[in-house]
């Protein structure tokens, strides 16, 4: 099964707000020796280096600095030490900012999510249930989502509504509305309490790249 067409470089280096919308509606798929499990994204967050709540916020360390990498870069952390996070690299290397990758709708390989995640529902609602199903760890940290074995890849644009809210489970930056997502999908990880923005497009960037 080929993973598809991943997306170039360039697509990530720019600001990861734009990005984050862009996403939606993508693939996100990851071929391992266990066989290839894929999702279309349905809830992202945007993080950049002037934002509290961003890795890159107090400048590189050992554990943040492939958030400082060149765009297209797999940023895999873990939250509580235990949940793998996995977030895209966007803009210039040096800069610091990403997209987290909050939610999936299922695609291929269902049955191999459910065997990761010893359950067949809630399969990829929320960031570290996706990353368990679709068998990425820290051991990703670094790795080229332009070459695989993790690829981004372009989709349809969504059936539905593209809106912004606030981002959840951080305590800095709180108010920044930089989580997008497709409102009423059941994939979602939460459920909007506030929306500020309604009817996001994607940009005129993927007008004029051939991308779908």
């Amino acid at each position: 099964m080929s993973l598809g067409e991943p997306l170039p470089a360039d697509f990530f280096d720019r600001d990861p707000r734009e990005v984050a919308v862009d996403i939606i509606g993508f693939v996100l798929a990851h071929r391992s020796p266990e066989g290839v499990t894929s999702g279309i994204i349905v809830e992202t967050e945007a993080y950049r280096p002037d934002d509290p709540a961003c890795h890159a916020y107090r400048g590189p360390t050992m554990r943040n600095r492939t958030i400082f990498g060149p765009p297209g870069l797999a940023y895999v952390y873990l939250s509580y030490g235990m949940h793998s996070m996995l977030n895209v690299v966007c803009e210039p290397e040096g800069v610091g900012s990403a997209v987290l990758v909050r939610a999936l709708r299922p695609l291929e390989g269902k049955d191999l999510m459910a065997r990761r995640r010893g359950r067949s529902s809630h399969l990829c609602d929320g960031p570290g249930r996706l990353a368990q199903a679709l068998g990425i760890g820290l051991h990703h940290d670094g790795c080229d989502l332009t070459r695989g074995p993790i690829v981004l890849r372009p989709g349809a644009p969504p059936e539905g509504e593209i809106v912004s809210t606030t981002r959840v489970g951080i305590s800095r930056g709180t108010g920044l509305p930089w989580r997008y997502l497709l409102l009423g999908d059941p994939d979602v990880s939460v459920h909007p309490k506030v929306v500020f923005e309604r009817g996001l497009v994607r940009s005129d960037y993927l007008a004029g790249s051939g991308l779908p």
